[in-house]
């Protein structure tokens, strides 16, 4: 009964401690990274199991608020954050939606990145373990209206790798993350956007 209760109590000391390890790499990734570029794939799955959307692209951002997410594979999206306006361009609509930076950003995944370091103003911040050789931290926004339930973040070492995110419709986003640039410089015309002539333009 003795060896049970300290292999109990020595499981339950080292689970707090990756417990702080992991909260502390994402702390320690937003607090010194003040730029960041990186390839991204994504895979949508939805709640009734049908086959997941692909996609691939590139994503940038530069705290606090600004960010550029461009979907190239298999279908042309872009969306840019210049730290007022949202602005997303679908070309093969030739439809531009804009919202601004305070209903747009809020508790959702772009706001964990581009935001502020003191995140736990928006998000909830929990341990959750050890899951394809990396460590997760779980961050759930405070915010009812965000759209998102949660959102996972995977690190490796220091780096962030991948992201999960189940939205309130039970959609499920995956994203992972290679050839990561820690603070590179990123030139200011990628955080701006001007509508094509050609473009519809929808929002505020």
């Amino acid at each position: 009964m003795m060896r049970r209760t300290l292999f109990a109590a020595i499981c339950l000391l080292l689970t707090q401690t990756v417990s702080a390890g992991a909260i502390d790499k994402l702390h320690q990734f937003l607090e010194s990274t003040r730029t960041m570029r990186a390839e991204f794939a994504q895979s949508v799955a939805a709640r009734n199991g049908r086959k997941p959307q692909l996609s691939s692209g590139v994503m940038m951002f530069a705290r606090p608020g600004k960010f550029r997410w461009e979907i190239e594979k298999p279908y042309a999206q872009l969306l840019v954050g210049d730290g007022e306006r949202v602005w997303i361009h679908d070309p093969d609509l030739r439809q531009v939606t804009v919202r601004k930076v305070g209903s747009a950003l809020g508790g959702t995944p772009a706001a964990l990145l581009a935001g502020e370091s003191t995140i736990e103003k928006n998000f909830a911040l929990r341990e959750a373990g050890d899951k394809d050789g990396l460590e997760w931290v779980e961050a759930t926004p405070r915010s009812p209206d965000s759209g998102f339930e949660k959102v996972s973040l995977g690190f490796a070492g220091s780096d962030l790798r991948a992201m999960e995110l189940l939205d309130s419709l039970g959609q499920t986003t995956s994203l992972r993350f290679a050839h990561l640039e820690r603070n590179p410089r990123l030139a200011p015309s990628l955080f701006r956007f001007t509508p094509p002539a050609n473009s519809d333009v929808i929002g505020e």
